[in-house]
């Protein structure tokens, strides 16, 4: 691929829309979206990858993460794509029983023919065509959203029902108090069959009702993840490794501030809340003490709160610095999946997950991301996201929680319903969920 093309921009959003206009053409994509947020410096605003001149996906079993490592040594440069939950069963004796009716494959990369970089004043063309062909081809492109057509309300359902749910929740605080574990994230699907959805359209309503940092739009032919995730999973820049746990909500009220301060302030001073996050932050400092240099592990920040439009979050980040010849498989196979989707223990609790969950969870608290032709890369968690599958016309979202002794059943059911609140708006625009 050919270094970037810089060209000017005039109107910043009319770019991003032109972006997700030039995507839609494509059969396979991967566009990420920061919205603005500046929790640090953002390298970009949105990148887009379009294109494909090469790709692979393998499932858990078949060395899924060795294919990779090979495939990339033949591919090199830009690499997008995913890592599903149940890779966890090629990194410990671990298997899945639920059906999946989404179908993303356990690990999928490809390398895109085309990267656009989106910055506040210009947009950045790699491509391996022409670079001024790619750019008029992107002002060529609509600069509305609202010409797709609308799509039609859903009937969404509950995997499970609230009592089952809540009876679960009871026998997983069994198992805490035997010792069994401390901590674990339990999630619930809701569905709908027989749907047809337009995801550019859904993505863009998602999105302005919902703007996250670590937002996603992905296709794979027929196979598509409608995200508006709050939360990173590990970035690397340079040596440095970086994760940014979530555990910790509480409900925004935009109506009123002095309310709004006050959940907040609930938040932040909440022991239940800190004592849940602690625990995931102590289980990522684990992990990234098998990858880092000794002494490097650090946590730059506990107990933040940072406010998204719909949930207050508490955060923390955990850094450290990759160990001489490590790469990224060894990054992802050290940390993955994500504390804050499974628990602590983390072997324990993902036998939990799959004797409670009635659902395979497939993409969903996974993670989409990129890899820099530098060596840097950075995913999000796969969370608060819409996934649809439009052959077989199935839309699937799942919401969790951090189930600890202290939990109250009925109150996790409801942040569950809470974390949803947006993917359910632009679903169905009613509250019958």
């Amino acid at each position: 691929m050919n270094k970037a093309v810089s060209f000017p921009i005039d109107d910043f959003l009319n770019c991003k829309i032109k972006m997700l206009n030039l995507a839609n053409q494509f059969n396979i994509f991967c566009f990420l979206d920061n919205h603005q947020y500046n929790f640090e410096a953002p390298a970009f605003e949105c990148l887009l990858a379009v294109g494909c001149s090469a790709k692979l996906f393998a499932n858990a079993g078949d060395d899924a993460f060795e294919q990779v490592r090979s495939w990339q040594q033949q591919n090199s440069g830009w690499l997008f794509g995913h890592l599903g939950f149940d890779l966890k069963n090629e990194l410990e004796d671990l298997h899945s029983d639920s059906a999946d009716k989404i179908g993303f494959s356990d690990i999928g990369f490809f390398v895109p023919e085309t990267v656009l970089e989106l910055t506040n004043n210009n947009i950045n063309i790699y491509t391996t065509g022409n670079a001024i062909e790619m750019y008029d081809a992107l002002m060529a492109c609509a600069n509305t959203i609202d010409s797709y057509p609308a799509t039609p309300k859903i009937a969404i359902k509950h995997k499970i029902s609230k009592e089952a749910y809540i009876s679960s929740v009871q026998q997983i605080q069994a198992h805490i108090l035997q010792g069994d574990c401390y901590e674990i994230n339990y999630c619930q699907e809701f569905f709908a069959e027989n749907a047809t959805i337009n995801p550019l359209l859904l993505y863009w309503q998602l999105t302005n009702l919902s703007p996250s940092p670590f937002a996603a739009l992905y296709k794979l032919d027929d196979k598509f993840c409608i995200s508006a995730s709050p939360e990173r999973y590990i970035k690397k820049v340079g040596n440095t490794l970086i994760s940014q746990p979530i555990k910790g909500t509480a409900i925004r009220n935009l109506n009123n501030a002095q309310i709004d301060h006050y959940n907040k302030e609930l938040l932040q001073n909440s022991e239940k809340e800190k004592s849940e996050n602690v625990m995931v932050v102590d289980l990522v400092r684990n992990d990234l003490s098998k990858i880092c240099k000794e002494g490097s592990v650090k946590v730059a920040e506990l107990f933040g709160v940072y406010s998204f439009p719909q949930v207050h979050q508490m955060i923390s980040t955990i850094s450290g610095e990759l160990a001489d010849s490590l790469d990224w498989i060894d990054v992802i196979k050290a940390t993955f999946p994500m504390g804050s989707m499974t628990g602590a223990p983390k072997k324990k609790v993902m036998q939990l997950i799959e004797q409670y969950e009635f659902s395979k969870r497939g993409l969903y608290s996974g993670a989409i991301g990129y890899l820099h032709p530098n060596g840097n890369f950075d995913f999000n968690v796969v969370i608060r996201s819409i996934l649809y599958n439009a052959t077989n016309r199935y839309v699937s979202f799942q919401t969790g929680s951090a189930i600890t002794f202290a939990s109250n059943p009925e109150q996790e059911y409801e942040e569950c319903l809470l974390k949803a609140a947006a993917i359910r708006q632009v679903l169905i625009n009613t509250n019958q969920v």
